[in-house]
């Protein structure tokens, strides 16, 4: 495998603070492809100025997984490298890239992720590792809960580089874009029964014990409270994102109908709303 037979894909969604470092970790691409959910701010001008051979293709947001395999449909090499905006690959990891020759029974390959916090690396994170690159005939994404997975035929194999995470967009869109999540995550949480889920979401869906799980455990478990105000800021985001989906749990309409039949309450959801709209949005 070359660095040519490898396109990497990007979505975008007002990216303008991440995508110039995110491209400058790529020159070595022959071709670049982003795919844009109608961005408001500078990012188009952004990337075209950060990357010589960079094409963008606006589409509509629906969903994640609808949105990579847009991309992937348009994509002509057999590998692919999928990134979000506010990733940016470590030397180590494009020294692989060079150096690749994979077999054919090898499908794609996982990254470990380290978080930095406007520049800083944590000493720990909640994210997880994820297949970045992968054969385009072998993969394809489906939603689940909030986000997207990619289904890949055939073995996948651990990089032994790491990649930077750094989104350094301003927290009023990060806050914004968690009340979302929540609403999408809370629903499929909703519909799933116990038994198909994992531990952690499982513990989720005890309304208002997992936000103080994650605060000790970050805090305390995983010694993000040596890590001064970045720390801080790091579990105290974790611990909002956990306590939106709570609250979510709690006034989505199908999880106040579940318990509501579980208690035997005589109650509408309705009558659990402050505004008395029904609507959780």
């Amino acid at each position: 495998m070359t660095l040519d037979e490898i396109t990497p894909l990007i979505l975008t969604l007002d990216e303008a603070p991440n995508i110039a470092r995110c491209l400058a970790r790529l020159q070595w691409a022959k071709s670049v492809l982003i795919v844009d959910s109608f961005s408001r701010d500078d990012t188009e001008q952004v990337a075209h100025a950060c990357h010589p051979n960079v094409e963008i293709r606006q589409r509509r947001f629906d969903t994640h997984a609808a949105q990579w395999n847009f991309g992937l449909d348009q994509i002509v090499t057999p590998w692919v490298l999928a990134l979000d905006a506010d990733y940016e690959l470590s030397p180590e990891i494009i020294q692989e890239l060079e150096r690749m020759s994979p077999d054919d029974e090898i499908s794609g390959y996982e990254a470990g992720f380290t978080y930095r916090i406007f520049g800083k690396p944590l000493r720990a994170t909640l994210y997880p590792a994820r297949t970045v690159l992968f054969r385009k005939e072998r993969a394809r994404y489906v939603d689940e809960g909030h986000t997207q997975i990619l289904r890949v035929m055939g073995k996948v194999l651990r990089l032994s580089g790491r990649i930077y995470h750094d989104d350094r967009k301003p927290l009023r869109r990060w806050i914004r874009s968690q009340d979302s999540y929540s609403i999408i995550e809370a629903r499929y949480l909703i519909s799933q029964p116990n038994d198909r889920l994992d531990r952690q979401d499982r513990l989720r869906k005890r309304i208002f014990f997992a936000p103080i799980v994650m605060f000790l455990y970050l805090l305390f478990g995983r010694g993000l409270i040596l890590e001064g105000w970045r720390g801080w800021y790091y579990v105290c985001q974790r611990t909002i994102a956990e306590m939106l989906l709570s609250l979510r749990l709690l006034t989505e309409p199908e999880g106040l109908e579940k318990r509501t039949t579980e208690s035997g309450a005589d109650a509408s959801p309705d009558s659990f709303r402050p505004d008395g709209s029904g609507n959780s949005r």
